[in-house]
């Protein structure tokens, strides 16, 4: 007969952390801002309406800044974002999320790192503009300067050519949580209205189909930034709805109203976390 032991897993999580599960909060309230004002702005450039515009991250920070009290709601916003990475390195580190330490679990944790750094520059560029009142677009364009130190390197344009694939990859992934619903298992269903669940899923499903679809395309530029040995190709977010504006407004219209669902899947998340272990 199996013991009770035979039954208990190895590898457990940390114990909870109040103080990070509300800095978590905050980043997926944060990310919620940045992504939503992010999608609103496409979707006004799409419909013709004045101040629309296609925009990259660092574009939608000046944006927030520009509005009443912009420093304070940029300052916010910092605040949120470096809570945010904060949690992503305890993920990676502390492996509060049980993926253990072979191949397939390092790769996760290694993601949780990678978008921890991510979120820790534009965290920067917004708490420095924010609190030293500089303009939020003074952090430059560095996609297409890292890139083109990579370049410069020997089999640089494999690398690209590498990372391209990878963030393809990591784009596909994003529509197959999606459609399998796999994103619907950080947040906490129980606690929504049962009228609402339903509805709430729906704005997932559109939001990481729309992330989805960014990211394929920002894979694609990268390629092509490889095969043409030329760094101006990288382009970030705003290009990639230059190119769904280039197949017709309907289509950059649809993934911009996707954006806006993601940023508010963030708030819901914010509002209703799942945090394993942390």
């Amino acid at each position: 007969m199996a013991t009770l032991a035979s039954h208990i897993p190895t590898h457990l999580p940390a114990s909870p952390s109040d103080g990070i599960r509300t800095l978590a909060r905050l980043g997926f309230a944060a990310k919620g801002v940045v992504y939503t004002v992010l999608g609103v702005l496409a979707v006004m450039a799409a419909t013709g309406t004045e101040g629309g515009r296609t925009a990259s991250k660092t574009q939608v920070l000046q944006t927030i800044q520009d509005m009443p009290m912009g420093r304070w709601l940029l300052g916010l916003v910092a605040l949120g974002l470096a809570g945010y990475v904060i949690w992503r390195l305890v993920q990676a580190i502390r492996d509060t999320e049980g993926h253990g330490n072979d191949a397939k679990g390092m790769g996760k944790r290694l993601a949780y790192a990678a978008s921890a750094l991510g979120y820790g520059v534009l965290a920067y560029i917004a708490g420095k503009a924010a609190f030293e009142n500089t303009s939020a677009n003074s952090g430059g364009n560095s996609r297409q300067s890292f890139v083109a130190t990579l370049l410069e390197q020997s089999y640089g344009q494999w690398l690209v050519g590498a990372i391209g694939l990878t963030v393809i990859g990591i784009g596909i992934y994003q529509l197959m949580r999606a459609y399998s619903g796999s994103f619907a298992k950080h947040v906490n269903s129980s606690r929504i209205p049962a009228n609402q669940q339903r509805m709430v899923h729906r704005v997932g499903q559109l939001g990481y189909t729309a992330r989805g679809i960014v990211w394929a395309i920002l894979g694609y530029f990268l390629i092509q930034a490889a095969m043409h040995s030329n760094a101006n190709e990288a382009q970030g977010t705003e290009g990639a709805f230059d190119f769904l504006a280039s197949m017709g407004s309907g289509i950059m219209l649809v993934v911009a109203l996707g954006l806006v669902a993601y940023g508010l899947y963030m708030f819901v998340r914010a509002k209703y976390p799942i945090l394993r272990g942390v």
